[in-house]
C-alpha cells in the first residue's frame, strides 16, 4: 500500500506525515534532519529508514517536524520538537498498532533519544546522532536502543566517539559503521539499507 499524506494534531499545532499502513500490529515513527538546514521527512535516508521498515513488515509514519512543509508552529530548538514525536507515536497508536518502533537520523536521532512516551517502545535506532556537535554524555540510559549506524567518514556522528558512548547508553546495543559513508551517506544509501535490514 502506497504511502498517504496524513494529519495529526501535535499540542495545538497540526503536523504532517507520509503513513504507510501495513497489517499487524507493528509501527515504526521515523525523524527527519535538522529542520533548519533544509531538514524534511523527504530526506533519502529518511525514505531509505522508511523501505527499510516497509519491507519488513511495518506501518510506517515519517512526518515534518513543526515549521517544516505543511506542519504547522515554528523551529522549537529541539525541545518543543520531542512533543511532535510523542504526539507521532500516539497516532499510530491509535490506529491500532501496539508494538512500536522509533527510529531518527541525525537531528531525528537527537530529538527521539530524548522523547519521553509513556506508551512504550519496542526498540530504538538511531541514524547518525550528532554526537560530534550536540551534547549526548548526560543522556540516560535507553534500554530500548537495538542499534546506531553511522559512516566511517561522517565528523558530525564520528564512529570513535560514538564507541564510546553507544555502550554507555545500552550496552546491549550494536554499532554498525558504513565503510566511506559521510554524514549524508551520499553513494552509500544501499549500503545503509542493508545495515538497517540487519537490524530489523
Amino acid at each position: 500500500m502506497p504511502e498517504k499524506i496524513i494529519h495529526f494534531p501535535a499540542e495545538r499545532l497540526t503536523l504532517e506525515g507520509l503513513l504507510h499502513r501495513a497489517d499487524g500490529e507493528r509501527g515504526v515513527v521515523i525523524t527527519h534532519p535538522h529542520p533548519l538546514y533544509g531538514g524534511d521527512m523527504y530526506n533519502p535516508v529518511v525514505e531509505t529508514l522508511s523501505r527499510a521498515y516497509q519491507e519488513a513488515g511495518y506501518s510506517t509514519l515519517r512526518f515534518n517536524f513543526r515549521g517544516v512543509g505543511g506542519s504547522g508552529g515554528g523551529y522549537g530548538g529541539g525541545q518543543d520538537e520531542r512533543a511532535d514525536v510523542a504526539a507521532a507515536l500516539d497516532y499510530l497508536r491509535d490506529q491500532g498498532k501496539t508494538v512500536l518502533d522509533l527510529a531518527g537520523y541525525s537531528f531525528g536521532a537527537w530529538v527521539s533519544a530524548q522523547v519521553e512516551w509513556d506508551g512504550g517502545l519496542q526498540r530504538m535506532i538511531l541514524v547518525s546522532p550528532p554526537v560530534g556537535f550536540a551534547e549526548f554524555r548526560d543522556f540516560p540510559n535507553l534500554p530500548e536502543l537495538k542499534g546506531v549506524l553511522t559512516g566511517s567518514s561522517d565528523p558530525i556522528a564520528p564512529a570513535k566517539l560514538l564507541e564510546k558512548q553507544v555502550p554507555q547508553w545500552n550496552p546491549s546495543a550494536r554499532l554498525v559503521v558504513i565503510d566511506g559513508a559521510d554524514h549524508f551517506f551520499s553513494g552509500t544509501l544501499g549500503d545503509l539499507y542493508t545495515g538497517l535490514v540487519g537490524l530489523l
